[in-house]
């Protein structure tokens, strides 16, 4: 198997203590795989292996969103319908190659090579959550407002989070939609730097108030799930510092082994579900469209900025 900037070899098997291992090297490091045949994802059919061998698909894509950020990971050593737990801390023992980083207290597992993305594969991190700023810097990375729906099936998060990237087109800010992988939607802002976490949260308190104001039975900004209704979420607070968010190109712990995508906005209108869009099908997509948040130049919001505080709603009604 190969991937651009690196290659796997699989060596073989030996049955040990009832339990059966191999060995794959990868960039030149040997890498040991227990369980291979373990079903990962059951539904899917997809065992440990055939996990690994689609990560490997993904590495060039979600190693450039994870590279040089605080990773915290969630593992399901027994499968998706396992018991699962969040990893922040780098799991011990850890080969030498891998590159950790320390934020609070914590030291953090630094996802920028393939040999580390295997391994934490073969640890059943099944999903990938890096912080939004780069390890030893303040500054968010980019912008991101989460989609939330309170209904587990929602069809209407597609028709909100068109609404969302209209208004950000109507104030001249380009974003790419992107599934959670799970049943959300989160709306994707490349950003010149130099930008706050600060700002950043007024610019989203402003957006999201208006929609809510514009659209009451839909939208809301309770963060309690069980006070919303059925009403969507509207969430600009989880951006911050030392937080995490699903990374694009991620896989998520569900039944159909799906991938957090970024979309393009005919393809949310269309209807498009993230259950289109999983582990065996990623890789088809990803040759025919690369990524497609590469198409949006990080984007200036200074003159967003320079309005908030006043005359807001005569900026939306231009």
């Amino acid at each position: 198997m190969r991937v651009p900037g690196g290659s796997c070899t699989r060596k073989g098997g030996a049955r040990l203590a009832q339990a059966v291992k191999e060995t794959i090297t990868v960039e030149g490091h040997d890498l040991v795989i227990s369980n291979p045949d373990k079903l990962m994802f059951p539904e899917a059919g997809i065992t440990k292996l055939d996990y690994l061998r689609h990560l490997l698909e993904l590495a060039p894509y979600l190693l450039k969103y994870c590279r040089n950020r605080y990773l915290t990971t969630i593992r399901y050593p027994n499968g998706i319908h396992g018991k699962h737990f969040y990893q922040k801390n780098c799991p011990q023992p850890a080969p030498d190659f891998v590159r950790t980083a320390t934020l609070n207290g914590i030291r953090y597992v630094v996802l920028d090579s393939v040999p580390t993305l295997l391994w934490l594969g073969n640890l059943a991190c099944l999903e990938f959550h890096p912080s939004f700023h780069y390890v030893g810097e303040d500054l968010p990375a980019e912008w991101v407002i989460d989609i939330d729906p309170s209904l587990e099936c929602d069809d209407r998060v597609m028709h909100a989070a068109v609404l969302v990237g209209e208004l950000l087109e109507s104030l001249r800010i380009q974003s790419v939609p992107k599934t959670s992988g799970a049943t959300g939607i989160q709306i994707f802002v490349p950003i010149r730097r130099g930008y706050t976490f600060e700002q950043l949260r007024a610019v989203g308190k402003f957006l999201c108030e208006y929609l809510v104001h514009q659209h009451p039975r839909l939208f809301t900004l309770e963060r309690l799930k069980k006070d919303r209704g059925t009403r969507i979420y509207l969430d600009y607070l989880q951006h911050w510092h030392g937080k995490t968010l699903s990374a694009p190109y991620t896989p998520r712990a569900r039944k159909e082994a799906t991938v957090s995508t970024p979309l393009t906005w005919d393809e949310l209108r269309s209807g498009a579900k993230p259950e289109h869009f999983t582990l065996t099908t990623i890789g088809k997509r990803l040759n025919t469209y690369g990524d497609l948040i590469d198409r949006v130049p990080p984007q200036s919001l200074d003159h967003v900025l320079s309005h908030l505080g006043r005359n807001e709603m005569r900026l939306l009604n231009r």
